[in-house]
């Protein structure tokens, strides 16, 4: 039992940080980051991070399932990641490694809670690291991705909204003892210490000579921005290679107005030390013509990320969450806006750092409307860059400032030459703009158009998509005295298209029904047309016996020929009588709880899926359905997936029937398909109906 103090938020926050901790430790590594998924969603949260700054990993901070990155690779595989050298990581992770161009290895593992994943774990190793993990590792990951699991099982934290990166050991405050200082004042050239955020923390004498700056200048504060000539992303690529690989790193800058300086980095678990010395020799000098980058690396790492990302990006709302999550922390912007062009007026797609009143005065814009800068831009397809709000008054002195932002990029997004959006970055403060920053984000706008353009097509194609299905299945389920009903239906998750999975209910009589489940080959909208063919064939034969509704929904089928087979399980519900009578074409069984439980899986003999065999035979079955008693119909998206035993997938499926019984039969079906979901079955679509008998 945990003690008084670590009990809340904040203690079961302490205790998921020691955990971590403790596994960095143990086996070894750097770095380590724990990662969150929340129920019911499929994107995991970077939570904590030790070992690394928070700017290493803002490209990973949110993390889709379906990622080509380790993290999402452990969770869908449910096993251990590991990633020997950069040559292995380049291989297996292209896009990533265009953006982790270092030496180190990797290892990504899943983290579970009541056999239900919660998280992943993901821990770095210096490049001295055998390209093998060696067993007492493994042993150390295992073990901590079970206690890890065991903490969130007890109460699952909040997810952040930023990571949260545990405190260094090196500070500020924490400088060399006299004896110390004087001993490093002796040696030759000048030395310093950096943590691991890039920051300063120690300087002699002699470093503060040689860089030509004060402590109380460079104490604090990051090398390249403290000194504009050690402003090159190139230098801050060196620190952050020394910090990932552990290896030391080395680079040489000039100091102007023509001194050389040669910068040696010797990396440690807690920061850098850094040895300064004069050098007679320094690179080639850059050609006049040819503009000095001035970049940051990380807006650098970011935007590669970016752009690799956007081309999986396939809604909206998918490059709307990719633009705000990489831009923002990229150039330090505050507030983000998208605004698309459709039907001659501009709306709101999506915004970050602005309230909702703020974005009211952007939306349903007529496009003939000049005196705006979104709207110029989007005519024009100039950029307009305003570093104040200054420079924006005088710009449009009519245009109202009311969001309090003090500085705003306007990109228009135009591919193909014609105009699909304009994105604005607003910053909370004023933003001088250097020339190399607006050609960045102008080219950075160009991918973004391309990416909205096509989640545009993408989101058209999935409405269609999804207005077809939705019309195809019943929008309600007739009223049956003595019968209660829920159904629920989940498309994918994997594609656009439209899946042929299908239910209905069929009132007989007073004190009679059919149920019917059924699924038709493939996802398409072939598939989704012979969905609405076989369910009008069933509701037509419905009325003869169970076995003949499937003969001759069968043979129509084989006529049809569409190329497609279909799934399907009918059941004749007589409620007078307490007994259900039911044909499986090819179908998963049912599972039946009897009044009092426990739930069992029927065994139903199985004929041919329909579609197959015109002269196919469906063995009849009978069961009670008393009063009380369950009956679950459903598609093989709840219990299939890849690697999963189908067999004890539907055994098991009983099991949870019992443990998600609920007095609603809405919610009881809800669960069902939650358990599916968190147990990663999205592979295919989920159908189900659940009937329960009452009175007569």
């Amino acid at each position: 039992m945990p003690a008084v103090a670590d009990r809340g938020p904040a203690g079961w926050d302490r205790r998921i940080d020691g955990a971590l901790t403790g596994v960095v430790e143990l086996c070894g590594a750097s770095s380590g980051c724990l990662y969150l998924l929340p129920e019911g969603e499929e994107v995991l949260h970077l939570t904590v991070v030790r070992g690394l700054p928070a700017e290493f990993v803002a490209p990973w901070t949110r993390v889709a399932v379906t990622a080509p990155v380790p993290v999402a690779d452990a969770v869908r595989r449910r096993a251990l990641v590991w990633s020997g050298s950069q040559q292995d990581f380049a291989r297996e992770y292209p896009r990533s490694a265009v953006t982790m161009p270092y030496h180190f290895a990797l290892a990504a593992a899943p983290v579970e809670a009541d056999g239900v994943c919660v998280g992943a774990l993901l821990l770095l190793w210096p490049s001295a690291h055998p390209q093998y993990l060696r067993d007492a590792e493994r042993a150390v990951v295992t073990a901590g991705c079970a206690q890890l699991g065991e903490l969130l099982a007890e109460a699952a934290p909040a997810v952040p909204s930023r990571p949260r990166v545990l405190p260094l050991r090196l500070a500020a405050a924490k400088l060399p003892e006299t004896a110390g200082r004087a001993f490093a004042e002796r040696l030759p050239g000048g030395s310093c210490a950096m943590d691991l955020n890039g920051r300063i923390v120690f300087l002699t004498d002699t470093a503060c000579a040689l860089l030509g700056a004060g402590p109380e200048k460079l104490l604090g504060a990051l090398p390249w921005q403290a000194l504009p000539w050690l402003d090159d992303p190139a230098y801050e690529d060196r620190y952050r290679a020394a910090i990932i690989s552990r290896e030391p790193a080395a680079f040489t800058a000039m100091r102007p107005p023509d001194r050389w300086l040669a910068f040696r980095l010797y990396p440690a678990g807690d920061g850098i030390s850094v040895r300064i010395t004069p050098t007679a020799d320094g690179p080639e000098p850059v050609p006049p013509s040819r503009p000095v980058p001035v970049s940051r690396a990380g807006q650098i790492y970011q935007i590669m990320h970016l752009a690799a990302a956007l081309t999986e990006a396939v809604s909206v709302d998918d490059v709307v969450a990719l633009v705000a999550e990489q831009v923002l922390p990229a150039f330090g912007a505050d507030g983000l806006a998208l605004l698309t062009a459709e039907h001659g007026r501009l709306l709101v797609t999506g915004y970050r750092g602005y309230s909702a009143d703020a974005m009211a005065r952007f939306e349903d814009i007529p496009l003939k409307v000049r005196d705006t800068p979104t709207l110029r831009a989007l005519t024009t397809g100039i950029p307009g860059f305003y570093g104040s709000s200054a420079e924006l008054a005088e710009a449009y002195p009519d245009v109202p400032q009311v969001t309090g932002k003090q500085a705003w990029a306007v990109l228009p997004l135009i591919t193909s030459g014609r105009p699909v959006g304009c994105l604005l970055l607003a910053y909370d403060r004023p933003h001088p703009f250097a020339a190399d920053e607006r050609t960045v984000l102008t080219s950075l706008a160009g991918l973004i158009a391309q990416a909205l353009d096509r989640a545009h097509l993408y989101d058209t194609k999935n409405q269609l998509a999804h207005d077809l299905q939705q019309a195809l299945l019943p929008h309600t389920l007739p009223a049956v005295h003595g019968l209660k009903v829920a159904a629920h239906y989940l498309p994918t998750t994997r594609g656009m298209d439209v899946g042929g999975d299908f239910y209905d209910l069929i009132r007989l009589g007073p004190k009679a029904a059919a149920a019917v489940i059924g699924d038709v080959q493939g996802h398409s909208f072939p598939a989704a047309a012979l969905m609405g063919q076989v369910r009008t064939a069933v509701h037509a034969a419905a009325g003869a016996s169970p076995e003949e509704v499937l003969v001759r929904t069968n043979r129509l089928l084989c006529d049809l020929d569409p190329g497609l087979f279909t799934t399907c399980l009918y059941a004749h519900l007589d409620l007078a009588a307490g007994r259900a009578y039911l044909v499986s074409a090819g179908h998963p069984p049912p599972v039946l709880r009897p009044p009092g439980g426990p739930a069992r899986v029927l065994d139903i003999p199985p004929g041919p899926p329909m579609g197959i065999d015109p002269d196919a035979i469906y063995p009849i079955t009978e069961t009670a359905f008393e009063p009380g008693a369950l009956l679950l119909l459903y598609t093989d998206g709840l219990v299939e997936a890849p690697g999963t035993d189908l067999g004890r997938a539907i055994a098991a499926l009983a099991g949870q029937l019992d443990q998600s019984l609920s007095g609603d039969l809405d919610v009881t079906v809800r669960e069902l398909v939650a358990r599916a979901r968190r147990a990663g079955r999205r592979w295919d679509d989920i159908a189900t109906l659940l009937l329960q008998a009452g009175p007569a």
